[in-house]
């Protein structure tokens, strides 16, 4: 019985639905039964003998990493939408040593996957290498791609709106009297960061452009800083926090002597000191809307080619504070 109400929770159904199908029982529409099924395998629980000869539908979920903890968000959301959808996910994740971006996609067609989905990625440096995308349009793969990506590959694209993200950030910040304000961004050819970068309202010289990691953000703050600037916009929390670290280290407090916002609103961003102000991704709108449209493509539909846009939202928290405030506490 405990295994019949765990499968029934995770796959979004009741305890009835599910012995309906395990005892191979009419009436069950087709998304439902293999929503059942793939919790079966995801369980890692024995298919009835009747039902084994099925193959499940396998879909990649391709990370960048699991150190960033926005990717870590992203895979259970992603995940349990497509466990709910009848797929069983196929967790990819890369590492500095181990297997490519195109190794993996060689591996996911090898098992002759329904579809990928890619959060983070080749795909939005322009300069990568694209041929493994190559081979899935070859191939008609399904494959959805979160967040901004080259416009060439010919995906369907889910994303927040970067262009929206920087105007919220920049205005909180000019609302606190901060008028030399830093934009911290990713490398040249990085297509969030481009667009972060032509939206950006501020002076062109307080654009500082560097790794996505805790000490490339550390590095492009100190320059900022050097430069006057009182207040930072980072294009992630990891960014965010380095950045906070190069203030520290220069002698300088947050917020009392420089303001930061993030990017991503990841988990624990509440548990760091100061709390950190940042901008949310809505990760579980953005998740469920990449699940959908892959459905909707292995089912035959055409691919949506027009951008997936989502607002994001600024969530104010103790690392920005205004520039009367600094000046009381000196």
């Amino acid at each position: 019985m405990r295994r019949l109400v765990d499968i029934a929770q995770h796959a979004g159904v009741s305890e009835a639905t599910v012995s309906r199908v395990l005892n191979g029982r009419s009436g069950i529409s087709d998304s439902t039964r293999n929503a059942v099924l793939t919790t079966l395998d995801v369980f890692g629980y024995e298919r009835p003998v009747k039902l084994r000869g099925e193959r499940p539908r396998l879909v990649g979920l391709v990370l960048p990493d699991l150190l960033n903890p926005i990717f870590p968000t992203f895979a259970e959301v992603v995940g349990a939408a497509l466990v709910k959808k009848g797929f069983t996910p196929v967790l990819c994740t890369r590492t500095s040593r181990g297997v490519s971006e195109g190794d993996y996609v060689t591996m996911l067609l090898g098992q002759q996957v329904s579809g990928v989905i890619f959060a983070g990625g080749a795909y939005a440096q322009a300069d990568a290498d694209h041929e493994h995308y190559e081979r899935m349009l070859q191939r008609k793969l399904p494959v959805i791609l979160i967040n901004a990506a080259v416009d060439s590959l010919g995906f369907s694209r889910v994303s927040t709106d970067d262009a929206a993200a920087v105007t919220k950030a920049y205005s909180h910040l000019r609302s606190l009297g901060h008028e030399r304000i830093g934009l911290v961004v990713g490398p040249p050819g990085h297509v969030p960061s481009q667009r972060k970068v032509q939206a950006f309202p501020g002076e062109p010289n307080l654009v500082e452009r560097t790794i996505l990691s805790l000490e490339g953000g550390h590095v492009a703050a100190v320059r900022l800083l050097e430069r006057g600037a009182t207040g930072l916009i980072c294009a992630s929390d990891v960014l965010a926090l380095g950045a906070i670290r190069g203030a520290r280290n220069n002698g300088l407090a947050v917020p009392e002597d420089v303001s930061v916002i993030g990017y991503d609103d990841s988990a624990l961003m509440t548990c760091v000191d100061p709390p950190l102000t940042t901008i949310r991704q809505p990760i579980e709108e953005i998740g469920q809307t990449a699940v959908s449209l892959l459905e909707a493509q292995v089912a035959g539909s055409p691919l949506v080619s027009d951008e997936v846009l989502f607002e994001p939202e600024l969530v104010l928290r103790r690392s920005t504070a205004s520039v009367a405030h600094k000046i009381g506490a000196s």
